[in-house]
């Protein structure tokens, strides 16, 4: 199964950071939500940090503001991702030109829409 690693997941099932947990384990991936502040998101355990992920991650999909997810790319760098999503809201153009320079796979897109699911559609 792939993996996913989703920074900035929420317990608020309103938030596209929730709506990915979801999404991602509706659709049979291996879902690792990262929030600091929560212990667990649907039913998930939750990780305080990418690093503490026990697993490779295939993807990574960013639900942060650009100005605290490009604090954070360095992590994502360590631990090594075929793919970053960065969704809609999470993206600049510094923090693209880090990801770059760090050599990440960045793709700028919703990760929801990209395996099929319609955000509309998970209430």
């Amino acid at each position: 199964m792939p993996t996913i690693a989703i920074i900035g997941a929420s317990t608020d099932r309103s938030k596209f950071g929730n709506k990915a947990v979801r999404a991602y384990s509706q659709q049979g991936w291996t879902v690792f939500p990262v929030n600091p502040g929560a212990p667990t998101i649907e039913g998930l355990k939750a990780y305080r940090s990418i690093l503490d992920v026990p697993r490779p991650i295939d993807r990574v999909s960013l639900y942060l503001p650009p100005s605290v997810g490009i604090s954070i790319l360095d992590d994502i760098a360590k631990v090594g991702t075929a793919e970053l999503f960065l969704n809609p809201g999470s993206e600049s153009d510094a923090l693209i030109e880090q990801a770059e320079q760090l050599g990440l796979n960045i793709v700028v897109a919703c990760s929801i829409v990209d395996i099929g699911v319609s955000p509309a559609h998970l209430g």
